[in-house]
């Protein structure tokens, strides 16, 4: 168990705000000395930042105005174009109500995931972003500031969340293949354990009476390499499979490279069809068939949310909070 839980909570802006009974910008224009703020108000902000022992952080006294909101996106690997493009969509969005956002990169590792939070309450009005981290935790480690989840539904009221709904889409990449003939489907998980993607592709399997041997659903990691590997793997096993679905596009396009390695034509010998809608899924050669979501909207909706709860004003409502996917033929199936 993680000796974090046990740490004493760092004293964050958004205490003293709760203490003085003002507003974050109100307490960052009093502890910034600013004129605008009355004597009366600033002495209350003042007494409640000595009385919890508050520091501002460096971040807070300098990097950014007071009068400014920030959203923290974190995003466990930008170097992947999946969350390049989510995060220029939540970029858009805060650019235009004239706010800040801070990009934190956590590397995919708890770790560092773990270390972004211990500082992140001193640095934002709100949250967005993809977490490991239990519920608790981040409640405990985000005390008082708005979550807005990707990637993963919450387990607490207190967080809001965006959701990707894929079925519909999967189901017509399931039913495209086997209009065109193909009996032997194979999938290239990215996921560690049983997947929802998985989940939606056995479904509609299923519903097209096309089986699925176990075998023909390989674990890839979620690189391009990967994606090849996996491939690879399966078509040694398998070799009489003729259409495989990807996870997502970054393992699909090592898939299209790895089949031209073993010298197959795609989609003549094996169709290869992705999930996500990359934009790079139209610069390999053939362009990538893909279960497709408007990665820049992911972002944008779940900066409309975060502002939404900084700002006080309705929340949406989970119904509203849902990306969905479309199957977008090219030339790979």
């Amino acid at each position: 168990m993680s000796s974090s839980s046990t740490e004493p909570r760092r004293v964050t802006i958004h205490d003293v705000a709760r203490i003085a009974g003002v507003s974050r910008q109100t307490v960052s224009r009093a502890l910034n000395d600013k004129a605008e703020i009355d004597g009366s108000t600033k002495q209350r902000v003042l007494d409640a930042a000595r009385e919890l022992g508050y520091r501002p952080s460096r971040f807070a006294r300098g990097l950014v105005r007071p009068d400014t909101t920030t959203i923290g996106l974190v995003v466990p690997d930008l170097l992947n174009p999946f969350f390049t493009e989510v995060a220029s969509g939540a970029l858009q969005a805060a650019r235009a109500r004239g706010w800040h956002v801070v990009v934190y990169d956590t590397a995919d590792d708890p770790e560092q995931e773990l270390a972004t939070l211990r500082v992140i309450g001193t640095q934002v009005d709100a949250v967005v972003g993809y977490f490991s981290r239990s519920d608790e935790d981040l409640d405990r480690l985000t005390a008082g500031i708005p979550v807005v989840l990707l990637g993963r539904e919450p387990h607490t009221p207190r967080f809001s969340a965006i959701s990707i709904d894929g079925e519909d889409g999967v189901r017509e990449a399931v039913a495209h293949l086997a209009g065109r003939g193909h009996r032997r489907i194979g999938m290239l998980d990215g996921h560690p354990g049983p997947s929802v993607r998985r989940r939606w592709f056995l479904q509609a399997a299923a519903e097209c009476g096309v089986p699925v041997h176990p075998g023909w659903i390989t674990r890839a990691a979620q690189t391009v390499d990967g994606g090849g590997a996996a491939l690879a793997t399966l078509l040694a096993a398998h070799p009489d499979v003729t259409a495989v679905f990807a996870f997502n596009d970054v393992i699909a396009i090592g898939a299209l490279r790895e089949a031209r390695r073993f010298g197959l034509r795609v989609p003549a010998d094996l169709a290869v069809i992705g999930f996500d809608g990359l934009a790079l899924g139209t610069l390999v050669e053939p362009e990538l068939s893909s279960v497709a979501i408007d990665t820049r909207a992911l972002g944008a909706l779940a900066v409309d949310q975060a502002a939404r709860l900084v700002t006080g004003a309705a929340p949406l409502e989970p119904g509203e909070l849902v990306v969905r996917a479309a199957l977008h033929l090219r030339e790979s199936a």
